[in-house]
């Protein structure tokens, strides 16, 4: 090999570590599972049993490219929003949070019945759809996650003082519970690092902090996550996490390919 042709070879090498990084720079995980988005070693049954921690579903089972997850939605917190419903001699509690501009949104919990088709091997969408008003995802306790705009599609400015002091509250007509923030039942029981729950394209979503570092929307991306290692997802998975800041769980829309939610 001559000179022209090793700076050649050297040339062409450079410009693939250039543009391979570029891709990657969102990233500290530069390997092939950032295409995808998930890791491709994983069993179908190592990645169900991820989605079985989710006990407040009333089921989880596999039906073959899918997770199919069904809920009643009930939170297993107490909530003023329990009022006037059969639960309230158990599961009623007057608001005792911390936001004094606190008042009730006048609905009350009703119970639902939900079935999610998620995604059981989630990969990065080619075109990225917005998340709809309505359920985005399923958290670990059930409840179902709502995206950051309330039903007229407006920011949450006034709505967040109908949130219950666990950051939920039902929606108006089917008195449908959700969280459009973080969901802090579970991150006060479960840890601000934890898995909190999927959204619909089958990623998961994380509590605010991570590596001892509490996140911002600044640290993720435009879908308001990132790729990297977790507890359920050592070998890396692109997930969303939670934030105080707006959008508070999900962005620009979903990072993969959406399933399908049927009430």
């Amino acid at each position: 090999m001559n000179n022209s042709t090793i700076a050649n070879a050297t040339i062409a090498v450079g410009i693939f570590v250039t543009m391979n990084m570029t891709a990657c720079k969102k990233s500290d995980n530069t390997n092939v599972t950032t295409i995808t988005g998930a890791d491709t070693t994983m069993t179908d049954s190592a990645r169900l049993s991820i989605f079985k921690k989710i006990y407040g579903a009333t089921d989880v089972h596999q039906d073959g490219d899918y997770v199919v997850i069904t809920t009643k939605d009930l939170p297993d917190h107490k909530t003023p929003y329990y009022k006037g419903t059969q639960w309230e001699s158990t599961l009623y509690e007057a608001y005792n949070g911390s936001n004094t501009s606190f008042s009730l949104d006048g609905g009350s919990i009703a119970a639902q019945n939900l079935t999610f088709r998620i995604p059981l091997r989630p990969v990065v969408a080619t075109t990225h759809s917005s998340t709809p008003l309505g359920p985005i995802g399923i958290s670990l306790n059930g409840v179902v996650f709502f995206n950051q705009y309330n039903g007229q599609n407006n920011p949450l400015t006034v709505e967040i003082n109908t949130f219950d002091e666990y950051n939920g509250h039902p929606a108006p007509g089917p008195n449908m519970y959700h969280y459009h923030v973080e969901p802090l039942w579970l991150t006060q029981n479960k840890g601000k690092d934890a898995l909190l729950g999927f959204l619909l394209d089958g990623f998961p979503v994380y509590g605010p902090l991570e590596n001892g570092k509490t996140l911002t929307s600044a640290d993720l991306d435009a879908y308001h996550g990132h790729f990297g290692k977790t507890t359920e997802y050592p070998n890396g998975i692109y997930h969303y996490h939670t934030s105080s800041d707006a959008p508070y769980i999900n962005g620009d829309g979903f990072y993969g390919t959406a399933g399908t939610i049927s009430h």
